[in-house]
């Protein structure tokens, strides 16, 4: 069998398109608040710097902030069981 008959009998590969802003809104929706509310918040002028900053960035975000789409709580609450935003 040559090499143009067995290329002939494979089934066509799929090929995706590059990702796109709208094909992960949720991605491109917490890029958007990170880059926002950290990443041009803060001067990094180290690595641990940088860890720390973004950990009080997280946990702000996970255990303080509310979130819309959730009721206006926090998504801690959600883990906690409770149904009222936790306190600041």
């Amino acid at each position: 069998m040559s090499t143009s008959q067995s290329e002939a009998t494979m089934p066509p590969v799929k090929r995706r398109a590059c990702a796109k802003p709208a094909d992960n809104s949720f991605i491109e929706s917490l890029d958007g608040k990170l880059r926002a509310g950290c990443l041009n918040t803060h001067w990094f002028m180290s690595l641990d710097g940088a860890r720390m900053k973004m950990e009080d960035w997280r946990r702000d975000y996970d255990e303080v902030r509310p979130h819309s789409a959730i009721g206006n709580k926090a998504p801690i609450s959600l883990l906690n069981g409770s149904s009222a935003p936790t306190p600041a």
